[in-house]
């Protein structure tokens, strides 16, 4: 297995790295994470939830085979982002991590946390970092930078700052699926609104605080996920038509927003992610991407386990390289290279304009 998983690490390496080399890709000083489970590199491990991956089987293909606190196999989108842009050779930090050297803040850090959305409501139930208090642990980043650089070079850094904001799923999964609180007080149109304006204000906070050149992931195909599969088409299997839909909804709504933002927003470059037509796509073309399974996750039976269900006593798959998912909820490191390969081919490039030396 080891073997296995080395053999997928070095060839994805070459891959990307010959796409670099091949195309302009713009130079980032940084990149810096605000989200929830799918870019969160060990935040939960050091705050009261249960939402952590910090056990096994989670880390089992991570460098040393050790469980960081990523929810995967493996590394997460910024972790693989920020080693092919030669910013960070292991991976991006969690802020939350104690005693992290000064060389690790200026390249790099992440303030996302497993189980945050943009509603508080979602935070109140996972006990995660919310948004608006990885905004204030940002600030406090940024003193701490300006004590180690200067104010001029801690400007230049987050200017040049590849920023990347990644939430929303569990809003919606927590309180308007599965715990439909919030179902009880808006329409569906009406809380995609609800959380597109927190989104906004989120994103021109950023730019308030010197950041220019933003990605924004749109949800993905939430219907498709095993857990959700699960719960709404246990015996069938099959993708909630309904859940994906709405996902489709809001993510037309959020390019929309996006591309108005940029327009109010000077100087900035703000993009969004179509992680949606993405994960569709390897869960429709399983075998031109090589998976074999799409219905469930490696861990356990793959129907249910993730985070605390999803432990060193639960069965695992032999090869996680051919599972879209890891667990019930989230991708595997395979999966991830595959999202990276579209952001560095047809995202990336964008930002040439603004942040070419």
């Amino acid at each position: 297995m080891a073997t296995i998983g080395a053999f997928f690490f070095i060839f994805f390496t070459l891959l990307f790295s010959n796409i670099i080399t091949s195309q302009p890709i713009p130079k980032f000083t940084s990149i810096l994470v605000f989200g929830d489970s799918t870019v969160d590199t060990g935040n939960n491990n050091h705050i009261l939830t249960i939402f952590k991956g910090n056990h096994p089987p989670y880390g089992k293909d991570y460098p040393n085979h050790s469980p960081t606190g990523r929810f995967s196999n493996g590394k997460l989108v910024p972790d693989i982002l920020a080693l092919l842009l030669k910013l960070k050779k292991n991976g991006v930090p969690p802020y939350m991590q104690p005693d992290l050297p000064a060389n690790e803040l200026l390249t790099g850090i992440c303030f996302a946390s497993a189980g945050s959305g943009y509603d508080e409501l979602t935070t109140t139930i996972s006990g995660a970092i919310p948004m608006r208090k990885q905004l204030d642990y940002f600030k406090e980043y940024l003193k701490k930078i300006k004590e180690v650089v200067g104010e001029w070079e801690a400007e230049r850094i987050v200017n040049g700052a590849l920023v990347i904001v990644s939430a929303g799923t569990n809003d919606f999964i927590f309180n308007f699926y599965d715990l439909p609180k919030r179902r009880l007080q808006f329409s569906l149109s009406k809380y995609q609104d609800f959380l597109l304006d927190k989104l906004q204000n989120f994103v021109k906070e950023l730019y308030d605080l010197g950041c220019r050149s933003i990605i924004v992931n749109g949800l993905p195909p939430i219907g498709c996920l095993p857990i959700q599969m699960t719960a709404k088409s246990p015996l069938l299997r099959t993708c909630i038509k309904k859940e994906n839909f709405d996902a489709q909804l809001y993510n037309q709504k959020l390019e929309h927003l996006l591309l108005q933002l940029q327009a109010h927003l000077p100087g900035s470059k703000i993009l969004y992610v179509d992680s949606y037509s993405r994960v569709s796509d390897l869960i429709n073309n399983p075998q031109e991407y090589g998976f074999e399974e799409i219905k469930r996750g490696c861990c356990g039976s793959g129907l249910l386990e993730a985070g605390p269900l999803c432990t060193r006593l639960s069965p695992l798959c032999s090869d996680p390289s051919q599972y879209i998912f890891f667990d019930s909820i989230h991708p595997t490191e395979s999966t991830y290279y595959k999202i990276t390969d579209y952001l560095l081919k047809d995202l990336l490039q964008k930002f040439s304009s603004i942040n070419s030396p």
